[in-house]
């Protein structure tokens, strides 16, 4: 297990700054965080272009990029495109969003069986991010999800299990489906708080990575729109810090 950073911290920037600052902070690993609707990066440009994105890339920075993390799902052809991005780069762990709540369950499982054909065809392991607002939101049902699709994944972000409407339930039946973690403190009333101040326990989450032989990338993703100036950069190197100490 290691620690990274998603550039989700700084997506309100433009790539190249989020990339400086994350480098300030003393990462040498990134998780490429990627929207339509944002002017950070776009899977789109990123697909149709790959070549003109891998030279940015090595000109910006010398930081290994581990994963990537697509907000929005961009559709068959750009998915396409992407994952052949990734595979150039080494990347072998890319995230998409499980269908948003209301989404028939049958319709979301040949979306998802689409997705994971097209991951696995170039070599990369493809899970769903667990948030509020989409069907992963529940716990069982995330696992059903994967149970339905063999070889999906999920990427915990533990956060919204802590401050969601299954607060009170236990979410351990997920870990052995986890490919990928997600992590910012968080309570049972905000899904982000400074560090030391939530009930997030880092602790046990390594311990249950561990428990199922999960040598898997903690990704620190600070929400930017909850956080702003100096403050984010002191959350992102205090969780840093606490990460690797537990580690």
């Amino acid at each position: 297990m290691y620690v990274t950073a998603s550039t989700h911290c700084f997506g309100d920037l433009s790539f190249a700054d989020a990339i400086n600052a994350i480098h300030d902070l003393e990462y040498d690993k990134v998780e490429l965080w990627m929207d339509e609707a944002s002017t950070h990066l776009k899977p789109s440009e990123l697909a149709a272009n790959p070549d003109r994105f891998i030279q940015q890339y090595r000109d910006l920075t010398r930081m290994t990029p581990v994963a990537m993390h697509i907000e929005h799902d961009p559709g068959r052809e750009v998915f396409e495109g992407v994952c052949r991005l990734a595979k150039l780069m080494r990347i072998t762990q890319i995230t998409l969003p499980a269908g948003q709540l209301g989404t028939p369950f049958n319709e979301e499982i040949d979306r998802l069986r689409s997705r994971l054909a097209t991951a696995n065809a170039a070599g990369m392991r493809l899970s769903l991010k667990t948030k509020t607002g989409y069907l992963t939101e529940d716990p069982q049902t995330a696992v059903e999800l994967c149970q339905a699709v063999p070889g999906l994944g999920i990427t915990l972000d533990a956060s919204y299990y802590i401050s969601g409407k299954y607060a009170n339930q236990s979410f351990s039946q997920v870990y052995p489906y986890v490919y990928h973690v997600h992590l910012r403190d968080t309570s049972k009333t905000a899904v982000q708080v400074p560090v030391g101040l939530g009930e997030l326990d880092y602790s046990r989450i390594i311990a249950q990575l561990r428990r199922y032989n999960l040598a898997r990338v903690l990704s620190v993703e600070i929400l930017p729109e909850l956080l702003e100036g100096s403050d984010r950069s002191l959350e992102m190197r205090k969780i840093r810090m606490l990460l690797e100490s537990l580690l």
